[in-house]
This record gives structure tokens, C-alpha cells and sequence, in this order.
């Protein structure tokens, strides 16, 4: 459950190197359900992407102005990656970034930038929340060695000084409770956490993404499609073999319940390895874990 400190800080090193391009294969032979693996991929993770809905807008901009983000680290990173594409660097530095679409190739990127806003975005869930729970902090601040945060090293300063501190939106209290009930949710396959406990960068990603969506106006059931749809590319080889098990039930990857695909059962890490142990498994191992 918890992330010790050492683990932390080597996460950022390989963040969203897995979610980076590339196919993830299914045995050439295998077949499921009569549909190819080419198939299943296309449908589990379209290559053309998924557009999000939201509007980023100038976020890159607010939060690099306040630290969260510092801008030669992140270009620093990508550097070996074959530097940062237009669209990353326009939601870095644009004002009017109105579609965001997250695709295979940029999955890692926006892993990262949603990272950073979900760790610096303040709000009651990471105040008051399992992440301030002193039981998981030992003699420091509750909140400092997990690798949600002790991992985030592209900051100005230290990453807690950005810890909950920065207003970049408000929520009404209808959306802060809404923002809690899916979080509660939603797991990770990494571990066995909700992204109510944001405690890898994974569930600190998807908690900036929750908040995201509350402040403009996105439905919970629009909020949950969005969620399968961003995990799938985070951990590819799990929903890859949701999607085949579900398939084998009679259940095509359209026709399942968001809601209960990202629910402990199926995506928490306990829960994956149940399903896992029952299906052809794609043919590599599962990417990323929660050092992506």
C-alpha cells in the first residue's frame, strides 16, 4: 500500500516510458471470441486516440508560473525521448488548448502533466484524505514519501512545497463530492488503491483528471467512460486482458460497464491477478506498475 521513499524518487526516470508507442502484441495465434488481436488492440486502444473532455487551456502555463512544474526539467526528460511534440509543448506553454486527445504516443507525457496537476491542485482529498493519514508517513509529513510525491522531481523546490497548494479551479461542494465518490471508485492495477488514495502517480493523474472533469461540468457516467479509456492506455496489457476475458463471457470491450471494469474486482491489483490467472494473458508482461 504504501510507497517508501525509495521507490519514489526513481519513478520519474522511467515515467510513461511504457505508454510511450508501440503495439502491445497478443500471441500471433490466439483468437478470441472469432476477432483477431489486431482487433481487440483497436478496440481497447485506439491508435487514433480518445479525445477527453475536457479544456486544458492555459493549465501548463499556471502551472509551470507557479512551480509545480519547472519547464527545463520536463524538456530535460523528454530530451532522450526525442524531445517534447507540438502538443505537448502547446499544453505547456498555449493558452487555448480546447481538445485534448490521449493516444498511445502520449500517454506517458499526459501520465505526467496530469501528475502534476493532480499533486498541486488543491483539495480535501489530499488534506484530509488516506494521504494524510500520519499511520502511512513515519516521522515526516504524512503525505511526503509516497511516490506520488516524494517521486515528482520536475518541480521547483520541493515537491511538497506544491502538495495541495495551488487554486488552479474551484469546486462546488456538489462537485468536491462528486469528485470523492468516483475517486472511491476507481482503481489502478498496480496496487490495490483507489485514486482516493492518490498514492503512486497513476492514482495522483487520475485524481487531477477526476477534478478536471467535476469543474467542467462532466457527468459521472461520462467521468467513468473517460477514466476506462485513460487507464487503458496507462496499462495496456491489463485491459487487454479484460477485454479478452470479458469477451470470452459473451461481452464485447463496447458493451461493458465502465464503472465496474475499474472497480476492485477487476483493476485493482488484487483483483487483475484473479481475472489474469483465468485468461490468455497478452504476450508480454504487464507495463509500467506504479513506476511506470
Amino acid at each position: 500500500m504504501f510507497k517508501n521513499i525509495l521507490t519514489a524518487v526513481i519513478i520519474i526516470a522511467g515515467a510513461g516510458i511504457y505508454a510511450m508507442g508501440g503495439r502491445v502484441a497478443l500471441p500471433p495465434s490466439s483468437s478470441v471470441g472469432g476477432m483477431s488481436p489486431a482487433t481487440m488492440e483497436e478496440k481497447v486502444l485506439p491508435p487514433a486516440g480518445v479525445i477527453l473532455p475536457i479544456r486544458w487551456g492555459n493549465l501548463g502555463k499556471q502551472m509551470t508560473a507557479a512551480g509545480v512544474i519547472d519547464r527545463e526539467k520536463f524538456q530535460q526528460l523528454y530530451m532522450s525521448r526525442g524531445g517534447l511534440t507540438a502538443e505537448i509543448k502547446s499544453m505547456l506553454d498555449g493558452e487555448n488548448n480546447d481538445e485534448i486527445r490521449i493516444t498511445p504516443a502520449n500517454a506517458g507525457a499526459m501520465l505526467n502533466l496530469l501528475w502534476a496537476f493532480g499533486l498541486g491542485s488543491k483539495n480535501d482529498i489530499l488534506e484530509a484524505g488516506p494521504m494524510a493519514d500520519k499511520k502511512y508517513g513515519g516521522d515526516g509529513p504524512p503525505a511526503g514519501g509516497f511516490a506520488s510525491t516524494g517521486g515528482w522531481t520536475l518541480a521547483k523546490g520541493d515537491a511538497m512545497d506544491h502538495y495541495s497548494r495551488h487554486q488552479f479551479f474551484n469546486l462546488t461542494s456538489d462537485q468536491q463530492t462528486l469528485v470523492e465518490r468516483v475517486s472511491k471508485g476507481i482503481y489502478r492495477p498496480c496496487c490495490g488503491n483507489s485514486t482516493y488514495f492518490p498514492d503512486c502517480n497513476h492514482g495522483m493523474a487520475m485524481l487531477g483528471l477526476l477534478e478536471l472533469m467535476a469543474a467542467q461540468g462532466v457527468s459521472e457516467e461520462e467521468m467513468y467512460r473517460t477514466a476506462l479509456a485513460v487507464n487503458s492506455y496507462w496499462f495496456p496489457d491489463t485491459y487487454l486482458t479484460l477485454a479478452t476475458y470479458m469477451k470470452n463471457k459473451g461481452v464485447d470491450w463496447s458493451e461493458v460497464n465502465p464503472q465496474e471494469i475499474l472497480g476492485i474486482n477487476y483493476s485493482s491489483g488484487q483483483g487483475f491477478a484473479k481475472i489474469a490467472s483465468q485468461v490468455a494473458a497478452p504476450s508480454r508482461s504487464q507495463g509500467g506498475g506504479c513506476g511506470a
